[in-house]
């Protein structure tokens, strides 16, 4: 039968095996054959499928087919890009074994389709697998909920706020002195703890250890150096060593993600006030830097903004990051401004993340910037984490793991007991599980509980866990440096550093850490400081 030959020519013009061809229509490898050799008709929904898929009407399958699809196909000329030269992490069809995991744990009902996410992804790139995709993304869009599924987990805020504990931190009044050197010493915490980790991020456990071990940095105490990575450790590990940026090899804090969203919120601030919306930051983010400076779900939200797509569809376009750990490390300063007051900078946090992230993504940076307002005014660990905890939804999963990390602590449990079921949870080796919001902010919560109040201890533990070792060492050390104040980081610490951050923003450049500290205390509410004292009235609101 003619349809047959066209489908034929049609299948080995796109470079399609049979197998590729049966998974993208939806049939199987037989029934292909029998369709390419005329024993069998596709059915009418088959065809549309094939004319959607080459671009060609299903009259012209049917009828008179040679020469009519030539013609279709000659005057149906469509442009497309480079795909093979297109960064990866910006092709949703490169991405679909990180959409499949992401799908299953916030209780997508996609279990049917597991072989169509892995098939697609391994077909060659072009534009039939982005064709494929398509599909895909439509199947994530419209998933319904599992049945019996134990969370709930919504992206709004009035959803959030709805779920949300009750839990009210302790405060203390603070001086405005005093708390200028809590500022300080949050900056300057976040810049150490993420130095201690930038060498060695991306590294797994079974090579960080051993390495930190043979250096005699273990457990960890001290920044690594350059001497530390001898020519074994080098021959002898998968990861890469060379070129990093090691303590001795720097003169101020280099350029560093987590370091330039910090930077850049002061300058939203500065731009937009106090008032700023979701919208604000997504033109902020296209202002101050290239795409190439943004990473998995931010690099696809820069994308997402290009094309047109504003927030919050932003954060759920073709977005299999949407839980990543990329808005934990940005909601730092939105705490550094509101302190005592940790439901203002959750709702902050919360316009920053939603332009890139769903659900527990939102509520890492919301978690982060509620815990860093708690620490400006509360003298207890637990209760900063628990005030941090009250800004999120109970019923989530990140309540969930960090509430696990708290208990075990409270009943005189170690450490290591938390970083099996962070293993358990999620596997390092992978990228979702090595970047996930709930994964880096249990050990975030198990360093700033078992590093005992100091700061070298604390960032530290975050770092020799692995997993993301620059985010979780960077917010253990803001948390920590506002808690206790710059006076509480030995110049061990921050001397290397010079007072200055350099960045990647566009017209900013390096920045210093004093000057940075200037500016974060004029952004702090009208009514901070009370008429006529030197104290601030601080209340941790929930």
């Amino acid at each position: 039968m003619a349809i047959g030959k066209a489908i034929n020519r049609l299948r080995l013009g796109a470079k399609m095996t049979q197998e590729q061809f049966a998974t993208a229509v939806g049939v199987s490898h037989q029934a292909v054959q029998k369709w390419e050799s005329g024993e069998s008709l596709p059915t009418l929904d088959k065809l549309m499928k094939i004319s959607g898929l080459f671009g060609v009407t299903v009259d012209a399958l049917l009828f008179e087919s040679d020469m009519r699809i030539v013609e279709e196909m000659e005057n149906n000329k469509k442009l497309y890009p480079n795909y093979e030269n297109m960064y990866h992490r910006e092709l949703y069809s490169c991405t679909l074994a990180d959409e499949y995991r992401q799908c299953v744990e916030e209780g997508k009902d996609v279990s049917a389709y597991r072989d169509i996410f892995e098939a697609v992804q391994k077909m060659p790139r072009g534009a039939n697998r982005e064709k494929m995709a398509d599909i895909v993304f439509d199947i994530v869009l419209n998933a319904k909920q599992v049945e019996g599924y134990p969370y709930r987990e919504p992206s709004d805020l009035e959803g959030i706020k709805a779920l949300r504990d009750g839990y009210s931190s302790c405060r203390r009044e603070v001086s405005e002195a005093e708390l200028k050197k809590k500022i300080h010493g949050a900056w300057m915490g976040r810049v150490c703890g993420c130095l201690l980790g930038k060498p060695i991020e991306g590294i797994r456990s079974e090579e960080l250890t051993p390495m930190l071990r043979e250096s005699g940095n273990y457990p960890m105490r001290r920044y690594i150096r350059s001497s530390d990575i001898s020519e074994n450790i080098a021959a002898n590990s998968k990861f890469r060593f060379g070129g990093k940026c090691y303590i001795d090899t720097v003169s101020c804090m280099p350029v560093d993600d987590d370091t330039n969203y910090t930077v850049m919120a002061q300058e939203i601030i500065n731009a937009y006030g106090r008032d700023f919306t979701a919208l604000d930051v997504a033109k902020a983010w296209q202002y101050y830097q290239r795409r190439e400076a943004y990473c998995t779900a931010e690099r696809v939200a820069f994308r997402n903004f290009v094309n047109g797509y504003e927030p919050p569809e932003s954060a759920i376009y073709k977005n299999p990051y949407r839980e990543w750990v990329g808005a934990q490390i940005r909601g730092d300063y939105f705490g550094y401004i509101n302190p005592g007051q940790p439901s203002l900078a959750a709702e902050m946090a919360f316009r920053d993340a939603c332009i890139s992230h769903t659900k527990n993504g939102i509520y890492g940076e919301m978690f982060v910037a509620a815990m860093i307002a708690c620490a400006a005014v509360s003298d207890s660990m637990e209760d900063i984490i628990l005030g941090g905890l009250a800004q999120i939804p109970s019923t989530s999963r990140l309540y969930e793991a960090v509430s696990f990390v708290l208990g075990v602590y409270r009943r005189g449990g170690k450490s290591d007991e938390c970083m099996r079921r962070v293993h358990e949870l999620y596997d390092e080796h992978t990228t979702h599980g090595w970047c996930h919001t709930i994964s880096n902010a249990m050990i975030v919560t198990m360093a700033l509980l078992w590093g005992e109040n100091d700061f070298g201890k604390s960032i530290c533990l975050a770092v020799q866990s692995a997993f993301d070792t620059d985010c979780n060492g960077a917010t253990v050390g803001s948390v920590l440096g506002m808690k206790n104040g710059i006076d509480s980081i030995h110049r061990e610490w921050y001397e290397p550093i010079n007072d200055t951050i350099d960045t990647t923003l566009f017209g900013i450049g390096a920045v210093k850490i004093s000057e940075c500290v200037e500016k974060t205390m004029a952004h702090m509410p009208d009514k901070t400081f009370k008429a006529g004292k030197n104290a601030a009235g601080f209340s941790c609101i929930p």
